[in-house]
């Protein structure tokens, strides 16, 4: 081979490693940006205690519903329908 391939050879695989640099940068940027967002949304990390009703003055508030309120309230749903 002559000088003058070799030298072009050379540029062409210079050429495609820049691209292919370029092309990996912005792959990682893309899965950081994504990642980043996701960790944005996710924020349930932190669970709060007693969860299940909410103080008012001395005593406790239920939210949570028993098994024969439950029961109740899909016997309503049903006759709704």
């Amino acid at each position: 081979m002559s000088k003058k391939n070799n030298l072009a050879k050379r540029k062409k695989q210079y050429e495609f490693d820049l691209q292919r640099e370029k092309q990996e940068k912005i792959k990682k940027e893309q899965k950081l940006h994504a990642k980043k967002n996701k960790m944005k949304v996710d924020g349930s990390g932190k669970k709060k205690k007693g969860g299940s009703g909410f103080q008012v003055g001395k005593r406790k508030v239920k939210t949570k519903l028993t098994a024969l309120a439950k029961a109740k309230a899909a016997q309503a749903m049903e006759l709704d329908k």
